[in-house]
């Protein structure tokens, strides 16, 4: 009821502010210099961010002298530190957590334009709004705060683009931003990859060793594949490949999951790195892994970005969606089907969804040894 009233509050008072601000953004500044300082928003999970590298690369290229912020979820600043065409990464905490300092903060830069690729309303309309930016822009733009964006009209939904990349692109276009493709971008630093050998090495996993990650978790319930299904898919490839060996990927908060699979595993050629691994080296991990199996998660796209070859497993997700976007001979979907109408998704009541379930080990092994061996295709 609090969260409710905050928000009501909030609409009100940027209605009356709205009414009486004197913005008059001239549409010719648009991909020209007059543009200094741009702020770019992607303040929600890890493949979201992601997501949007390609509109941050499309907004650098038309806009090679301003100066980038970005507004991304606190928990992630580290491990997109280095992320390229940005040159301040801003740290959101979330919901109303420091809402009113945070606007205070973004109105100090000055910014000139706001694109919004990826955040949580109400929050994220308004303090693009606050900021002061003459342009902002956002897609989808059904959001209640809406008459604050300068593409207010026409309006439209997630069911107007093909892929999330495309709906981040979307917006990049809107403030002139230039043509690129689809690829995502996260650099590898060498010191990471040197420590992940270390790690590796300190476990007996040579460089010649295939390496696979099994991402076990996921940022809802309806997205994950049964532990006891990660684990008889390990039994099964450690049996047939004594060479291999595997790690168990995820967030302190997924670990119990992991520690449930390696229990069941007992096996050394195991490493439950889940909650153990500091996020920086991730990447330099994952990139190091012959392959990765995954929900729809955000380190599954960071094993696209990276260049590892993906064994992506949907349900209640499209992966035509949220899935990978490029490389497709590189990468397996498996895509099964919604079980329950009306999908709950987020909120599904099952410890174990019985839409993933439809998900069969033979079927993801398959698709393992087919990568492993040289066979992939989608």
């Amino acid at each position: 009821m609090a969260l409710r009233l905050r928000e009501k509050l909030l609409y009100g008072a940027l209605r009356v502010a709205h009414a009486f601000a004197q913005r008059a953004p001239n549409p010719a500044e648009l991909g020209t210099p007059a543009i200094r300082h741009i702020l770019a928003v992607s303040a929600t999970a890890i493949g979201d961010t992601l997501l949007s590298t390609p509109a941050l690369r499309s907004l650098r290229i038309a806009y090679p002298d301003a100066r980038v912020a970005l507004l991304i979820n606190a928990a992630y600043v580290d491990l997109f530190r280095d992320l390229p065409h940005v040159d301040e990464l801003i740290p959101y905490h979330g919901g109303w957590r420091r809402f009113l300092r945070l606007a205070r903060a973004l109105r100090a830069h000055r910014f000139d334009l706001a694109c919004i690729l990826h955040g949580n309303e109400p929050q994220a309309t308004p303090l693009a709004w606050l900021s002061g930016a003459r342009f902002i822009f956002k897609l989808p733009n059904t959001s209640r705060f809406r008459f604050l964006l300068t593409n207010a009209e026409p309006v439209l939904g997630w069911d107007d683009f093909e892929h999330g990349i495309d709906q981040r692109l979307a917006v990049a276009r809107l403030a002139s931003g230039a043509t690129t493709d689809r690829r995502m971008e996260l650099p590898v630093a060498d010191d990471a990859r040197r420590q992940i050998a270390r790690l590796l090495t300190n476990r007996d996993i040579t460089a010649d060793t295939p390496l696979i990650a099994l991402q076990t978790g996921a940022s809802t319930a309806s997205r994950r594949w049964a532990p006891a299904r990660f684990a008889e898919l390990a039994r099964r490839l450690l049996a047939e490949r004594p060479q291999l060996c595997i790690v168990l990927t995820g967030s302190p908060a997924e670990r119990p999951l992991a520690v449930r699979i390696a229990t069941e595993l007992n096996d050394t050629r195991v490493w439950n790195a889940a909650g153990e691994l500091p996020l920086p080296l991730l990447p330099a991990l994952v990139e190091r892994c012959a392959l990765m199996v995954s929900g729809d998660t955000g380190p599954m796209h960071l094993a696209v970005t990276v260049g590892t070859p993906v064994v992506a497993l949907f349900a209640v997700s499209d992966w035509r969606r949220s899935g990978p976007a490029y490389d497709l001979d590189r990468h397996i979907v498996i895509q099964k089907w919604r079980t329950c109408d009306p999908c709950l998704s987020k909120n599904c009541p099952y410890v174990e969804p019985i839409c993933m379930e439809n998900i069969a080990v033979d079927e993801v092994f398959a698709a393992v040894t087919g990568i492993l061996d040289g066979k992939a295709a989608r």
